[in-house]
This record gives C-alpha cells, sequence and structure tokens, in this order.
C-alpha cells in the first residue's frame, strides 16, 4: 500500500468493524463489542487526520482509481475515490462526531437487547456515509446514497419488538426511496448529456456550458438532484419521515440528525454547485423550499412536547437554512452550518438522551421540570448547544446563520426577513424546550440521576465545540469556495440576525418562566389554529388519505383480490381441478374389471377409426 492509494481505509475500517459484530458479536463479551466498534471509527478518524495533514492545502482534488466498474461504449465508471475541501470538511464531521455518537452510545445501549446487532448497524451506517463523501462519480454516490436509506432503515427499526419503531422505520425507506428516483433520473440526464458520471468530466464539461435563461438540460438535472436531496435532507413535501426516525434509540437520532444522512443532500447540491450555478430556475426552487421547509418546522416545533420532536424539527428548519444558503450560491456557508449544526445538534439529541436516560425513558416535556440540579452536566452542556442554535455571539451557531441571512439578503430582502423571524422562532422554540424540561419544579415520578461519564464525556467535547467550533472550522469551510466574501461585510444584518434570537429567548423566558399559564392562553386564544400546527399541519394524514389509503385499496381490491385471488389462484385452481376431474375419469378406466377392459378397448378402437376416416378424407 502506497501513501497515494490509501483513501479506502477510511471507509473500510468501519465495514469491518460492522463484520465483526455482526457476525460474532453475540459470542463476545459487551466491552469487546463496544471496543471493536469505537475503535474501527477512530482508526478511521485519525486516517483523515492523517490524510489531510499529507496532502496539505488540497487546492488541487486529489483521487484514486482502483478498479473499473461498469464500461460500456464509451461510458466508463471506476470505483473512484477523491478528496479536496469539500471532502475534508464532511470527512472530519462524519468521523469526529460519529466517533462521539459511537462512545456515547456504549452508555446509553448498555442495558438494551441487540447491543452487538446496535454497534454493527451503526458502523455500517458510517461506512456508507464514507463512501458517499468519497466517491469521484455520482454512481458510487449512489451506492453510499443508498446504503445509508438501508442503515437508516435498521437503525430507526430497531426495537423490533415495537410496531412503531418498524412503521417509522418503513415510512423512512419509502419516503428516500421517491427522492432516490429523481437523483437516479438525474444520473440518467448526466449521462446523455455528459457521456460520463464522473465528477471531473461532468463539471469541467456543464462549466463550459452557458447559463440557462430559461428552464433547460441543466434545470432539469439541478431539480432532479435536489428531488433527491430533499429526500436524504428532509424537505418539503418529503420531510415527513425525519420526525418518526425519533423512533429508534437517541444516538441513531444524533448520527442521523447531526453527522450523516441528513447532510447528504446538502453535500450533493454543493458538490454539483457546477451545475445548480448555471441553472438560475432550480436556484431558486431550491431557496424557497428551503425557506418553506424552514419556516413551517419551526412552527411546528414551538407545539411539540415530545424533546426529540421539538429538536427533530429544528433539524428540519436548520436544514432549511442551509438550502437557502445553496440557493443564494453560498454554498461554503450552508457547509459551514452543516459544520457547526453537526456540533450543536449532537448536543441536543445526546442531551436529550442523557435526560430520557435519567428519568427513565420519559420523553414528554410535561413531565420533566427542575433537572438542572439533578443533572448538573447535561444542562451545562445542553445549554452551550442551546446558545449556539439561537445564534447568540461567540457560539458557533450564530457565525454560520449570520453568514446564510447575509447571503440571503443578497438575493432576497423578503427572504431575509422571513429567515430572520424563523430565526427567532428557533430560538423561542429551543428555548421553551430548556425551560420546561430544566427549569422550575420537578413533575415528574422517576427518581432522576446524572449519566454515566461515556455519556456526558461526549457531552462535553461537543458542547465546547458548539462554542468554540465556528473559529476552528471557519477557515477549513471557506476555503471551498470565495462566495462568502461577497456577503461578509454587512454587519448592520448581522445585528438584526443576532437581535431576533435574543428576542427569541427572552419570550421563551416571559412565556415559561414568569408567566406560565400564558401558554395555554395563548394556545386557547388560537383554537383551530394552533390544534392545526400541534397536529403537525395534518400532512400525515393528508398523505395517509390522497396516497397511502388509495394504494393500500388498490392493492388488496386489484392486485391481490382482482389479479392474484381470482386470476392467478383461479388459472392454478382452474388447471389443478381440470387434471383431477380427468383422473377421475381414467381412474375409473383401471378398475380391475375385465368387462370394463373390453369396453374401454371397444371404446378406444372405435374413436381411433372415426379418426383414421376423418384425417384420410382431409387429406384426399
Amino acid at each position: 500500500m502506497t501513501e497515494s492509494q490509501s483513501l479506502w481505509l477510511i471507509p473500510i475500517l468501519p465495514l469491518i468493524g460492522a463484520a465483526i459484530n455482526g457476525l460474532l458479536g453475540r459470542r463476545l463479551p459487551k466491552a469487546a463489542v463496544s471496543a471493536i466498534a469505537i475503535l474501527t471509527v477512530l482508526g478511521s478518524f485519525l486516517w483523515v487526520i492523517k490524510t489531510i495533514s499529507a496532502l496539505g492545502d488540497l487546492a488541487a482534488p486529489h483521487s484514486e482509481h482502483y478498479f473499473t466498474w461498469i464500461q460500456s461504449g464509451t461510458l466508463d465508471i471506476g470505483v473512484d475515490f477523491m478528496i479536496d475541501r469539500l471532502t475534508r470538511v464532511m470527512l472530519l464531521i462524519v468521523t469526529g462526531v460519529g466517533l462521539l455518537i459511537h462512545i456515547y452510545a456504549t452508555g446509553y445501549m448498555d442495558h438494551e437487547e441487540g447491543f452487538a446487532r446496535f454497534f454493527s448497524y451503526l458502523n455500517l451506517f458510517m461506512f456508507f456515509m464514507l463512501t458517499l463523501v468519497l466517491a469521484k462519480n455520482f454512481l458510487l454516490v449512489f451506492v453510499g446514497w443508498e446504503g445509508v436509506g438501508l442503515a437508516s432503515y435498521l437503525l430507526i427499526g430497531f426495537y423490533l419488538k415495537e410496531k412503531f419503531a418498524g412503521d417509522a422505520g418503513k415510512k423512512a425507506f419509502i419516503v428516500n426511496r421517491i427522492g432516490d428516483f429523481g437523483f437516479s433520473l438525474a444520473m440518467f440526464l448526466i449521462v446523455l448529456t455528459f457521456g460520463s458520471l464522473d465528477f471531473t468530466k461532468v463539471f469541467a464539461a456543464a462549466a463550459k456550458m452557458p447559463v440557462e435563461a430559461h428552464a433547460g438540460i441543466l434545470t432539469a438535472i439541478a431539480l432532479l438532484i435536489f428531488v433527491g436531496a430533499c429526500g436524504k435532507s428532509a424537505q418539503m413535501p418529503l420531510y415527513v419521515w425525519l420526525p418518526d426516525a425519533m423512533a429508534g434509540p437517541t444516538p441513531v437520532s444524533a448520527l442521523i440528525h447531526a453527522a450523516t444522512m441528513v447532510t447528504a443532500g446538502v453535500y450533493i447540491v454543493a458538490r454539483a454547485s457546477v451545475i445548480f450555478d448555471r441553472a438560475p430556475l432550480a436556484l431558486d426552487v431550491v431557496s424557497y423550499i428551503g425557506l418553506l421547509t424552514a419556516v413551517v418546522a419551526a412552527t411546528i416545533g414551538m407545539t411539540q412536547y415530545d424533546i426529540k420532536k421539538v429538536f427533530a424539527y429544528s433539524t428540519v428548519s436548520q436544514l432549511g437554512f442551509m438550502f437557502m444558503a445553496c440557493g443564494a450560491k453560498a454554498y461554503s456557508s450552508g457547509i459551514f452550518h452543516v459544520a457547526t449544526h453537526a456540533f450543536f445538534k449532537a448536543v441536543l439529541f445526546l442531551g436529550a438522551g442523557s435526560v430520557i436516560h435519567a428519568l427513565h425513558g420519559e420523553q414528554d416535556m410535561r413531565n420533566m421540570g427542575g433537572l438542572r440540579s439533578k443533572t448538573p452536566q447535561t444542562f451545562i452542556t445542553l445549554c452551550l448547544a442551546w446558545l449556539a442554535i439561537s445564534g447568540v455571539p461567540p457560539f458557533s451557531g450564530a457565525m454560520s446563520k449570520d453568514e446564510i441571512l447575509i447571503a440571503v439578503h443578497g438575493k432576497s430582502e423578503w427572504m431575509f426577513w422571513v429567515g430572520v423571524v424563523t430565526a427567532g422562532l428557533t430560538a423561542f422554540y429551543v428555548s421553551r424546550a430548556m425551560f420546561m424540561t430544566f427549569f422550575g419544579e420537578y413533575r415528574g415520578k422517576a427518581h432522576p440521576h446524572e449519566s454515566p461519564f461515556s455519556m456526558t464525556g461526549p457531552l462535553w467535547v461537543l458542547g465546547l465545540l458548539s462554542a468554540v467550533g465556528g473559529y476552528l472550522v471557519r477557515d477549513l469551510v471557506h476555503s471551498i469556495g470565495p462566495e462568502v466574501a461577497e456577503h461578509g461585510d454587512h454587519s448592520s444584518l448581522g445585528f438584526i440576525v443576532v437581535a431576533a434570537g435574543l428576542i427569541g429567548i427572552a419570550l421563551a423566558a416571559f412565556v415559561y418562566l414568569f408567566s406560565r399559564g400564558l401558554s395555554q392562553s395563548f394556545a386557547k386564544a388560537l383554537g383551530p389554529v394552533y390544534h392545526l400546527v400541534y397536529d403537525k399541519y395534518r400532512v400525515d394524514e393528508f398523505y395517509d388519505a390522497v396516497i397511502v389509503r388509495p394504494i393500500q385499496a388498490g392493492s388488496t381490491w386489484v392486485l391481490w383480490r382482482g389479479v392474484d385471488h381470482y386470476l392467478v389462484d383461479g388459472l392454478v385452481q382452474g388447471i389443478g381441478n381440470t387434471i383431477g376431474n380427468v383422473g377421475v375419469v381414467l381412474r375409473r378406466a383401471q378398475g380391475g374389471h375385465i368387462p370394463s377392459y373390453a369396453t374401454w378397448i371397444a371404446v378406444g378402437a372405435a374413436a381411433a377409426l372415426v379418426g383414421f376416416q376423418i384425417l384420410s378424407g382431409g387429406a384426399r
């Protein structure tokens, strides 16, 4: 193995961990299972650091070819990996945050059944995500893309005895297949247009094409890629799977929301920026969908009581901000928010898991309160993430969110103001969760306790990254592209964004700390509007009525009863009955009675003579 052919080690190490724990984990002690899962991801993280250090600033991408996968005519698709400045950032996020989540999971899952199976799936998730990020062509991206969909299905539905978990896993899998169909169509168009799926060849050819004044082939490709991104990154109208993904164990929620699957959509749009830059209509769609998703998810988050659901809708909303940045051509700002979001969102979910662990499974915030003295380490680390997502300087989330909204202002002033209000709503509902969970009197029945160091240790690391991580990754992220500089000197706009976050926190404190009956009064005053938002705008019910139940009815009456029961079963049973009836007649001819044999011989001879006469007459 040479230094120039070593990228494959990054994903292969977690795959080895998945194989060992999947095949042998039942026979190993939990300590061995944990060590295998953690050490393989740690090895991947360290190899990323070593590779980045060896390759320098990556002004030019470094690629490695392993073997030819598909060759047909002029189409040549290889198993090729590539690392550039964008890949570098994503690798650090996936392996670094993923490692901390693995460590946390050893404590959180200690008393759960299927311990080895869980870590096998978790390592498998890492393998596919790293393959997706390192891939040098769209088809290999699609392998990782489908792989993370499979791994998410396995992890979300991890609790095999719980129907809700299985339903949530199937929902995530099916909804993502809808988006993936769009991505596959995009690949077909890319092959037809450019004759290749290799990033270098496709983007070099696309860069020579003019910007489309109206819809054209580049617009179609960009929109189909974005359909796939909407599935993976839970954007309207394909966002409905992500809140239900909370059915899986909390470390799964953290891994999906913070470091892996949901960032894949933002990554692929940033990766294909050359195509999107030449398709203004597609960029507008990306911006509008991102903005709509951010607003809808933020309003829903204000009404939920399940602590994990609140943070789940915050993920959907923050992903909307990332796509708003991409729609404004501020791709590096979107990836900057991917990085900072990975820090504070991992803390929010892992902190929520610590609270749930402390309360023996309780997730309803109405049964919490006063936990800051009972779980002080969880409280402090969650405070760091809370201030970061609320956009309070100098925490990491403030830096990336400011950049996004300033970039959006350069595209559309009205979108900027809607984004500012949404940022204020974010600060409000996350503050609401913090106040209901950690302040006031304890309203639950369980006896709270702080989590073990295996859980609080990763929380401290990620909490500190939530505070200062923006400074650590800012230059690294901005090296991806120069577009941030175009929008970086509007300090007054930055003050507006910060003020929105502070106002959101202040309003939440007023409502949930100083006037605790006010929230119920607002809910009663809003009446049907509040219940509509609380019911998540009844989007799931709409999909169920318009799509799910008609498909189920069609499957039942047309496919099962019509085709399967009457046509297929009827044909098979009809053939069987006919053969059976013929057998009954023939069985009578073999009854063992000599007179009966003579009769059948006579009948047969007569039939033969008649047949001979007919044939002879026909011949003449």
